[in-house]
This record gives C-alpha cells, structure tokens and sequence, in this order.
C-alpha cells in the first residue's frame, strides 16, 4: 500500500514539545514519526527557534528519532547528513538578502516603534540576528494590542509582516514563512502538496496551515482558536488531545490505525 504522507511538517513548542511533560516528546508520538521515516516518508521540525536553542531542546527531550530536516527562525532549512545539519545554501543565501534589504528600510523606524510600545506598555525589546525588531510583551493582552500595532505599520513597507507566538513578536520578510519554507522541501524532496502533513498550536504557523502547502492538516488540542479555525476552514482535523498525543492521533486519523 503507498504511503499517503510522504513529507511530515511539525511545529515545536506547544505541538511537538510540551517542555512540562515527562517526557516532553512522547514515545507514541516517536514511534509514529520512527514508523514513517523507515518506510521512506521524511520529518522537519518547523520552528521559529534557532539552531542552538532547538537543539538543547531535543536534547534534553531524550529523542530517538532525528528530524530529516529543520525549518529554523520560521524560515532558514537545514537538512541532516550524517549526523549534522547542513544549511541549504541557495534558498538560506537568497533568505538573508532578502531580508537585509528589507531590514535596511526598516531600521529608521525602529525608535520610534520602541517608543511607542513604551508610552503605553510594559515590554522587553530587543534587536537579533534575525530582526531588527523583537519583542516580548507582558501579557498576552498586551501582545494583541501590540500585534495589531505592528501590523498597521508594516502595511507601510514592502514585504513587512509581523511573526507572532504567544508573547513574543518580530519582524520578517512575508516571501520567507513556514509555509514558503515548506513548499521549498516539498519542491526538492519531488513531492507534491497533496503528500504533505502540517500541524501547528500558534499564530506563526498559521502560514503553512493552508491548503496551498499540505493537504493534510490539523492541530492539537491546546492550539489557540485562531488555529483551530483555520485548520477547520481548510477541511482539516482538530484532535482531542493535547502536544505530542495530538499529534500522534491527528497523522493515525489521516492514515488509519492499520496503516501504522
């Protein structure tokens, strides 16, 4: 029988990993995922985390499987060979252009965002490798008003968009996403999207939770109703359970238990 999904596209934190579980991976979830991988299908792990941060996080989860790819910082793709993840150069290359160039319009403007967000809330900003513009509000009300915020703004700039999880906010370029990401292991791995799994808890992956770049898709449990209304919309599954069980029982769903 062919396998259906042929290329799996997991969020992290919140859908994969729930860092306050024991373990924060659970070993259903691994032995699915293992399952799929030893009949041919690959795994990226779609984060907005860097390498390092990712990293210490599987590593400290006590995974026995690898993820064949990452999607790192919502955009730039590794891919594993013996043991190491390489950068892909070209799409990581023409990523970091874009996104000087873009930053280089963007970086006048930033006093006056900080300003802002500082008359009227409570907020750490900061300025990384990946955005001249972060920030991690103190609540999550204060996040929307903030969000809402910048978003109005970068409607005033060319390829501006707005990344958000929970608290936490950046600037990015809107042709470099999860979901773009994703269409780019789709297009090198000679898949098509109707091969393709995606699930996502939060905001930042609402761009691959679309239709355009998987037909499968779905959300846990504890995903955030915006999600859960999107996956609804696109026709695709909301499990009962929460993290890494969801999960599991949303790629069960979509194959069937007997396909496993």
């Amino acid at each position: 029988m062919s396998l259906p999904i042929r290329l799996i596209s997991t969020d992290f934190d919140g859908t994969l990993f729930a860092e306050f579980e024991n373990p924060p991976i659970p070993d259903v979830l691994q032995r699915v995922i293992g399952d799929l991988q030893a009949r041919g299908a690959k795994w990226a792990i779609n984060t907005g985390r860097d390498m390092s941060s990712l990293m210490e996080s599987l590593g400290r989860a006590g995974t026995k499987i690898e993820p064949d790819y990452l999607v790192l910082v919502e955009r730039e793709i590794y891919s594993l060979q013996e043991s190491v993840y390489v950068s892909l150069e070209d799409w990581n290359s023409q990523c970091t252009r874009a996104h000087a160039e873009l930053f280089a319009r963007v970086r006048e403007d930033v006093p006056r965002l900080v300003d802002w967000v500082n008359e009227r809330y409570h907020a750490r900003m900061y300025e990384d490798a990946y955005s001249p513009f972060c920030l991690i509000a103190g609540t999550n009300d204060d996040a929307d008003f903030i969000h809402r915020f910048l978003k109005e703004y970068a409607l005033s700039i060319e390829n501006l968009t707005v990344v958000r999880n929970d608290i936490y906010a950046r600037f990015s370029h809107s042709a470099y996403n999860k979901g773009t990401a994703l269409a780019e292991l789709t297009r090198r791995l000679g898949l098509s999207k109707e091969e393709v799994f995606a699930i996502g808890d939060h905001l930042n992956d609402l761009p691959m939770l679309s239709r355009k770049f998987a037909r499968w898709l779905a959300a846990p449990a504890n995903a955030v109703e915006e999600v859960k209304l999107c996956v609804q919309n696109e026709g695709g599954y909301i499990s009962q359970l929460p993290h890494g069980y969801g999960v599991a029982e949303a790629i069960k769903y979509y194959l069937g238990a007997g396909n496993l």
